[in-house]
This record gives C-alpha cells, structure tokens and sequence, in this order.
C-alpha cells in the first residue's frame, strides 16, 4: 500500500520534470533559431554615401560648408535663435537680456574670457567682440548631431574642437586627440541626451555645476531619477518637450510659460511647443477624486506649481552641485593694491 501511494505521488513530479525540461529545450531552440535583431537606423538618409563627405576636412568649418550643401537654410534658421546669439529681447519689457550682454552672479560676464565660455557656443571663432554673428560657416552642425559621442570642443578654443593632439590642461599629461572630422560628418543624426549635455550638464566649468537638475547622470538615467528620460521608462530626449520649428529650441529662461496656453499638444497646433507641464497633462492633471483640490492648487503655489511637488530636490544623480559662489572674496588686493591677499581658487570657469 505504502508502495502504490508513493507511486502515485512521483508521476505528477516525473510529469513536471520531463514539461519543464521539454520548456526549457523549445525556448532554447527558439533562441537559437530567431536571434534578437540588430538595431537599426530610423534615418532614410545615409550620410556616408554622400560625396561631400567622403573627404578629409581640416577644420570644423569645413564640414559646415559641407553641411550647407544639402541644408541650405539651416544657418539662416540658427543665425535667428537664442542659442546662437546668446541675446534675447524680452517682449514685455524691451530688455535686452541674454548671456552675451548680462553679467551674473555665477559666471560674471563672456567679455572676462571669451575663448573658455565660447566653448559652449554653437558656433566657431567667437574669440573677442568682433565674430562674425552673420558667417554660415561659423555655425556647429556637429555639436547637435554627433553620434559617435567623440565629438569635443576644446575647452580654451572659442568653440572649435582641437586638430591636432594636444594637453589640456597645459604641461599635463592628459592629451586631447584631434578628431575624425570625416568619421563624426558621415555619422550625424537627430540630437540626443549626450549631444544636450556636452554643454548643460557640464555649465559652469564642471558635471553638474552650473545647474543641478543638469549633469551627467541624466545621460542614461533611471526612471526613479527622471520619470521622463528613464531609460526603462518614457527614455525621453531632450528635445521630446524642448521642440523646435525651424531650429529654434522652446523652453526659453527668459521668457518662461508658467500656463499653457493653448492647451494640450495636438497635431496642428502652431506654437510647436511642449516646454511646459501643462501641454502634455492639462490643467486638471490629477483624478477628479479626492484631488480635487490639487487640481486647483495653482490658486495657492507659484506658477511653476508641478515642480513645486514633483521636483522637490535636485543633484540627486550622485553628481553634486555648487549652491554658493562667493564672489566678494575673489582676487582681494592690499592696501597698496599691488598684491592679491585672498584668491578665489575654486573659480572653474577659468
């Protein structure tokens, strides 16, 4: 009796063992036979066949010109925006505002050092007041459109890259390579998070400095880091809210929207601008339940209300950030004003 139950009870075992390994043989098969496809390019153009780029470039501007071959209108389109003119008229006041006239509290003014602060610019040569603001060449096409993430300004080069191997920081050992400026012009594509970041993550002289919620951590973040851009999330580019229309980017510091005006992002709307919260979630974004009030809430809170709630810290990619930039000890003479006394040596920008 003992015998025959005891049987019993190892059939269904012998029966789960032998589907299990049968499973795992068909899944293997599967694998074996219907390997995961490659990546490919979305991109209906294939920019290694273009003639134009099949040379040796010397110079960066070089490949602008190539660039303008095809993209005959895009300097034109950038010559107009605040990216490349670092200048903005407010349109309620007539200020004339912008990074190229203000002198701040953080990074005092481009007139102090034009050739390190110019390395963020999109453009070539900005060395002292007399660029060339009107030069189609001048503009940097490869700044926004590199893929090969190998693409650099050098940082003392007014926004060239370097053409020749060189250290930085001088006498040091650390040597910045000249780049494949035929490689980077064959590989160009729409911009993405790492193309943003050479430039914003990096304000101010360092990852992370200039602005908190910008550093090198939002390169492939984590959804609990950036609900938008996780990369096992939404895996947002930059440019998802900060859209553009004719190269001009939305979402402008200086004339900032507190309330979206037309509404939700619809085909056909003709601001092209998703650079506020209210354009993609509406003006009632909570359950109308026990929320209620949180929908009306904007009676209360500031006008930049969601962040109010929803981005209550920042530098929280494990990059830290400067708070404070304590200007009043920098470069302090004696009496005699002939020799410095007190040095600012955590100045980064220069």
């Amino acid at each position: 009796m003992f015998r025959s139950a005891h049987k019993l009870r190892s059939r269904p075992s012998l029966v789960f063992i032998l589907f299990i390994w049968l499973f795992m043989n068909v899944i293997g098969a599967q694998g074996a036979i219907a390997p995961a496809a490659k990546k490919t390019s979305t991109s209906t153009a294939d920019h290694t066949k273009f003639e134009v780029l099949q040379q040796e470039f010397a110079t960066a501007p070089d490949v602008t010109k190539a660039c303008l071959t095809c993209h005959t209108e895009a300097s034109k389109q950038i010559h107009k925006t605040t990216h490349w003119n670092w200048k903005i008229t407010h349109p309620e006041t007539g200020q004339v505002l912008g990074k190229k006239r203000v002198v701040n509290s953080f990074c005092g003014s481009i007139t102090t050092n034009y050739a390190r602060c110019t390395s963020c610019h999109i453009g070539y040569g900005w060395k002292d007041d007399s660029f060339d603001f009107s030069s189609e060449e001048n503009v940097d096409c490869l700044v926004c459109h590199d893929t090969t993430d190998t693409y650099k300004k050098f940082p003392t080069a007014a926004g060239h890259p370097t053409y020749v191997d060189k250290p930085f920081p001088k006498k040091s050992k650390k040597i910045w390579k000249a780049l494949d400026l035929t490689k980077v012009a064959q590989a160009v594509g729409k911009p993405r998070r790492e193309n943003c970041g050479v430039c914003h993550f990096y304000g101010g002289g360092g990852d992370g400095v200039k602005h908190g919620d910008l550093d090198s951590s939002m390169t492939n973040p984590p959804r609990t880091l950036d609900v938008h851009m996780g990369v096992d999330g939404l895996n947002f580019v930059c440019t998802e809210c900060h859209s553009t229309d004719g190269h001009d980017l939305k979402g402008s510091h200086y004339t900032s929207v507190g309330k979206d005006a037309h509404g939700i992002d619809i085909p056909g709307r003709d601001d092209h601008n998703r650079a506020s919260c209210e354009s993609c979630h509406g003006d009632k974004p909570h359950e109308e339940t026990i929320n209620n009030k949180i929908n009306d809430h904007t009676n209360k809170v500031a006008c930049q209300a969601c962040q109010a709630c929803h981005i209550p810290t920042y530098a929280k990619g494990g990059v830290p950030s400067k708070t404070w930039w304590d200007w009043s000890t920098a470069g302090r003479m004696d009496a005699t004003f002939v020799k410095i006394v007190v040095q600012f040596s955590t100045l980064l920008c220069l």
